[in-house]
């Protein structure tokens, strides 16, 4: 390939690129003032799916199965203390802090192991699902704002017809239907990727809070099944901490 090929490549490439953002441009100032409310609801549905991203899939998150067989281990071995230590050692997460409320209360009793991860269940659960909900609404706001403004559009258009010539009147109705047909368009390109982040975070949310129950069954089952084995039942002060 030549340099002068490469150089009407790279034009081509810089005129495209120009064409592509100089349309979206010109179907923004077409589309009128119902484009900013859908842009501020779009961003601020990309905020919450940046955050829900990271929280879900990196602060959250923990290999279960490794966790749980770590603690089997100290458990197995009827030592309390290192289990709690073992777990107060691991990356805080949801999971983690349910499973150590539960070590916590082993010396006053199974109720109270039972009582004790239930209400860390219940304190945990709302963190992991906090603001996904949102973005279906932002997702399901967007796409409506989008059809008012086609139909505010095309009420405008409607009118301004009215008062045309006959021979104007199909150019001035084609013209204003495609420029309020904008809205739409623009509506659903914020709406379907909100959803359908919606839909990815949901899942793993509950996936999550799917991780907690059976983790806080098996750890019960684990502590009733081994209680005799425990060589103490005191609390380490650093595992408080």
């Amino acid at each position: 390939m030549t340099l002068g090929t490469l150089i009407l490549a790279a034009e081509a490439a810089s005129e495209g690129e120009q064409s592509f953002f100089g349309g979206i441009a010109e179907a923004w100032n077409e589309g009128g003032w119902p484009m900013y409310p859908i842009a501020i609801v779009f961003v601020i549905g990309l905020a919450i799916s940046v955050e829900r991203m990271i929280v879900l899939f990196a602060t959250a998150s923990i290999n279960k199965d490794g966790f749980i067989r770590g603690l089997k281990k100290h458990i197995y071995a009827g030592d309390l203390d290192k289990a709690i230590n073992y777990v107060a050692g691991q990356k805080p997460t949801p999971l983690t802090n349910v499973v150590k409320s539960g070590l916590m209360n082993v010396p006053k009793g199974q109720e109270e192991v039972q009582a004790a991860l239930d209400e860390a269940s219940l304190r945990e659960t709302p963190r992991i699902e906090a603001r996904t909900g949102y973005l279906a609404m932002l997702g399901n706001a967007a796409m409506l704002i989008g059809l008012f403004g086609t139909v505010h559009g095309l009420i405008g258009s409607f009118k301004a017809v009215a008062h045309a010539s006959p021979a104007d009147r199909a150019t001035i109705l084609a013209g204003s239907i495609g420029e309020a047909m904008n809205c739409t368009q623009f509506g659903l390109v914020a709406s379907i990727p909100l959803l359908i982040m919606f839909s990815i975070l949901n899942g793993r949310t509950q996936s999550l809070i799917n991780d907690i129950n059976e983790s806080s069954v098996s750890v019960l089952n684990l502590i009733v099944q081994n209680r005799d084995k425990f060589k103490n039942m005191s609390v380490p002060a650093a595992a408080e901490e």
